[in-house]
């Protein structure tokens, strides 16, 4: 199907609505909704927190009987089935709109094409796959749980030019610069969950909260910790909103941990260590999209041997650390080249001093 320019400038306003809600959608798609008649705007809106009104009932609200004979450009298909909010397509209907333009289908099984079929039952124009590619990048986690079953797993790190990410004696802070800092924090508050290891927390006893960024919710932290080492006084415990996972069955352990207001998982895997792909599934199973990991070089290596990295973001600081530190991943040895994880460069900049690269394995 061909679309017109009109239907390309409308869609693209409607993603810019949709990333309004970056932050704070989740477990729920971020969505965006123009309403156009006439060639005019005449409603817009986005899904603002989950529970709340969806893009296209703002939208409607904002037009109010302009809605009427309208065109509506939304970023994902409209919800056909009764959740916490009713159906879209219904409340589209009802306002008498004559065309539906979606970015792309809904990969939940619940809806996966019926919205768009409950509309085009109703006599309504409907089209879709417009700039799906945008869209489906804008909620790249949320197509991950519902069509993988896992959360989309973004491994950040920073590191010196020649690869080293803290001294052999733990000091690790602050290896890149302020810029490149918050620009990491951002990447923190679009998170549902952050992920580290318990070596993380033992030699940089860190928070992990979104704090160089305003915003209005703070993501899941997620300690690996195998065998529940984790002191009670460590940081990332203190409000409560953190997750450790272990692998040993230490009953005592697991009840103090739960008396600070904390949960505790224990997934085992067949070497005693934490099952990270069931880790993964149990955060999908908790309506978790994005997963932002910062961790040591042994957890992320982990993660990557396990097929488990979906992208790297990765700053770079012009600085030279030496040989002797410590490096990125903990992978093994290969013996030839054949053997090497190609990566796709998806984004490289400038921030301050250093350099941000984003990549995904090809």
């Amino acid at each position: 199907m061909s679309f017109s320019a009109v239907d390309h400038n409308m869609m693209a306003r409607a993603l810019q609505l949709a990333e309004r809600g970056l932050w704070t959608t989740a477990p729920n798609p971020r969505v965006g909704c123009v309403l156009v008649r006439d060639g005019w705007i005449v409603g817009e809106g986005w899904h603002q927190k989950a529970g709340e009104p969806h893009a296209e009932v703002h939208a409607l609200r904002a037009a109010g009987p302009k809605a009427r004979g309208a065109t509506a450009y939304v970023t994902l298909e409209p919800c056909s089935h009764h959740g916490r909010t009713p159906p879209c397509a219904e409340a589209l209907i009802a306002a008498g709109v004559s065309r539906v333009v979606a970015a792309m289908s809904d990969p939940n099984p619940l809806v996966a094409g019926k919205g768009l079929a409950l509309l085009a039952a109703a006599g309504i124009d409907v089209a879709s796959d417009l700039l799906e590619n945008e869209a489906r990048e804008l909620n790249i986690g949320f197509v991950s749980r519902m069509t993988r079953g896992r959360p989309w797993l973004r491994l950040k790190t920073a590191a010196s030019l020649d690869g080293k990410t803290a001294l052999n004696n733990g000091l690790s802070q602050w290896i890149t610069g302020p810029d490149a800092r918050r620009d990491g924090h951002r990447f923190r508050a679009r998170a549902c969950a952050i992920l580290t290891g318990i070596g993380t927390v033992r030699d940089d006893d860190p928070q992990l909260s979104v704090r160089d960024v305003e915003t209005t919710r703070q993501p899941l932290r997620v300690v690996v910790d195998s065998k529940l080492e984790i002191p009670l006084t460590a940081r990332i415990l203190q409000d409560g909103n953190t997750l450790v996972v272990g692998a040993v069955e230490d009953a005592e352990k697991v009840e103090l941990l739960r008396s600070t207001g904390n949960s505790v998982e224990i997934l085992p895997n067949d070497s005693g260590k934490v099952d990270l792909k069931a880790l993964l599934e149990l955060l999908a199973q908790r309506g978790i999209n994005e997963v932002h990991a910062e961790a040591g070089f042994k957890l992320n290596g982990s993660l990557l041997r396990e097929g488990l990295v979906d992208e790297l973001l990765l700053y770079l600081a012009p600085c030279l650390i030496g040989h002797e530190a410590s490096g990125l991943f903990n992978l093994p040895e290969l013996t030839s080249l054949d053997g090497k994880r190609q990566l796709q460069i998806r984004d490289l900049r400038q921030l301050g001093e250093d350099i941000r690269l984003i990549a995904r394995f090809r």
